[in-house]
């Protein structure tokens, strides 16, 4: 199976701090990988990198085989790969629904022409409905994306991620700070909205992690530690030893 997302020697240093040292990654077209690890090990630095808001200090990522360096955020999206933050990144004035037809518009072929009247661009309401769907918030069409619950602002985050027709989609802690009940429903959002797509999440939720991915990477110390199957990862010694054991043990 080819690489949707592969990276090779990756380097992050900041000034004479090395954050990521030299990581090696390769990620299947339609896998669900997980990239876990400590608090401060390099985790978002690692996202920042391949989607292109920091350069690497060294090494590449390719995306569908095509090297990424020196693109953009926005060019690497427009090239098929789209990512949620950790911090909801939504517009909290508009409603869900525009939230979600601003995210279409470039897909859709809009860009740059300002004299489109979106509201009657009958494509883009489509569109943006049929995500609302999916994203199970079309009875919150109309309200204020900041009156939404937090796992609810979540979820449409996730909607506008997937808006642009990506097929690398990247989650950084979807269900960081959410209660069982709202875990449930994200974890049961990501499964449908990533059917053949890849993804790639970081997340601190174990059992999140294990019911999800497929594969999973352990990042320490800015390097991978092991890769492998959620059965190989917990088994893996090292692994025990730098992470996975305090992190399960967290969660009882």
């Amino acid at each position: 199976m080819s690489a949707a997302l592969k990276l090779e020697g990756l380097t992050k240093s900041f000034g004479k701090t090395a954050v990521i040292m030299g990581v090696d990654l390769e990620i299947a077209k339609g896998e669900r990988h997980a990239i876990i690890g400590p608090n401060g090990a390099g985790k978002s630095t690692l996202f920042n990198l391949i989607t292109g808001r920091f350069p690497q200090s060294s090494g590449a990522v390719y995306l569908h085989g095509r090297n990424l360096l020196g693109l953009a955020p926005y060019q690497i999206n427009r090239l098929g790969l789209s990512r949620s933050f950790q911090i909801t990144n939504i517009f909290l004035r508009m409603s869900v629904f525009e939230n979600v037809r601003c995210a279409l518009l470039w897909s859709k072929g809009y860009k740059y022409s300002f004299w489109h009247m979106v509201g009657r661009a009958r494509d883009l309401s489509e569109g943006a409905e049929a995500i609302l769907e999916d994203i199970n918030l079309i009875e919150r069409r109309d309200a204020p994306a900041g009156m939404l619950s937090y796992a609810e602002q979540r979820a449409l985050e996730i909607g506008i991620t997937i808006a642009g027709g990506a097929d690398v989609i990247m989650l950084d802690e979807p269900t960081a700070g959410m209660s069982h009940s709202e875990t449930e429903y994200i974890v049961g959002l990501i499964r449908k909205v990533s059917e053949n797509k890849t993804l790639v999440m970081v997340e601190h939720d174990m059992g999140v992690v294990f019911g999800l991915a497929d594969r999973i990477s352990v990042l320490v110390y800015g390097e991978i530690i092991a890769t492998g199957t959620p059965e190989e990862v917990r088994a893996n010694p090292k692994v025990q030893e730098a992470y996975l054991g305090t992190a399960l043990e967290a969660e009882h």
